[in-house]
């Protein structure tokens, strides 16, 4: 990963609760191989969103005995913390796709590594970081149905709707995002970035 360094850009806004017309904002830049990111969303928002469906899980599968499925490698933080904030017994495990190649999403998803646990008859929960076409998610719904699971459902950290080109039900989404290229908190770009504690955007 590159050296940070910082940018100081000028933002004219709305700010007539505070008497000022204009604020100066300081964003945190990066750069990653050969690209620039700018900082997107702070570690802080990104919890409260995640402790926000948490909840919601608690209280919809109370008794169901969930597992959790998350999606490697770029869901390992969401889950994480994720499960860190769900009360319920549950289990989790892991699979592996692939569908990124550089900035762009790809048709071709492989699943690389399988479930070893069966999910016949159980509640399960797929973990994923993202979802933007779509592609990635309806692969891997139709290999869970090959496992006869009671129910399935769908949790992202981070959801890209004007990305979407697959009919999907999200039934727990943590962020709704624009369609911008993104990376950190698990996300990557060429393999770099996933251990930032933010999220950031491609300038």
């Amino acid at each position: 990963m590159g050296k940070k360094a910082l940018i100081l850009t000028r933002k004219s806004q709305n700010c007539s609760n505070f008497g000022l017309l204009n604020s100066t904002i300081v964003k945190e830049v990066i750069t990653i191989k050969d690209k620039a990111f700018e900082m997107f969303i702070e570690q802080e928002v990104i919890e409260q969103g995640i402790k926000r469906i948490a909840s919601q899980m608690n209280a919809d599968l109370v008794g169901k005995n969930p597992i959790f499925v998350a999606v490697l490698n770029g869901a390992f933080m969401f889950a994480g913390e994720l499960m860190k904030e769900v009360t319920i017994p549950s289990e989790i495990t892991f699979v592996r796709l692939a569908s990124y190649h550089g900035t762009t999403t790809t048709n071709n998803v492989k699943e690389v590594l399988g479930l070893n646990e069966s999910i016949e008859g159980r509640s399960v929960v797929i973990v994923e970081d993202i979802v933007d076409s779509g592609n990635t998610m309806v692969s891997l719904l139709e290999q869970m149905k090959t496992h006869r699971p009671g129910d399935v459902r769908i949790a992202t950290l981070l959801f890209k709707p004007a990305a979407l080109r697959q009919k999907l039900h999200l039934d727990y989404v943590a962020l709704e995002i624009p369609n911008d290229f993104i990376v950190g908190y698990g996300l990557d770009y060429d393999g770099y970035g996933r251990n930032l504690k933010d999220i950031y955007k491609m300038k």
